[in-house]
């Protein structure tokens, strides 16, 4: 319960930086639910989820 509300706050952080679509709402969201997918994946699955989404959000902007 803990890490989920750390990643929340740091997500909702990271999200107000950050340049896009995502506000300081849509980050803790991501946040939150980060903690447990790296619990399931792993870090590895982690950073490999995340080229994926980029791979793909890259390839339909292209379109």
């Amino acid at each position: 319960m803990i890490g989920k509300m750390i990643g929340a706050a740091l997500g909702a952080r990271v999200a107000e930086k950050a340049r896009g679509g995502i506000g300081g709402t849509g980050g803790a969201l991501v946040g939150a639910l980060a903690v447990p997918l790296l619990r399931r994946v792993g870090p590895v699955g982690l950073i490999a989820l995340a080229a994926g989404g980029y791979a793909a959000s890259k390839l339909t902007g292209k379109r």
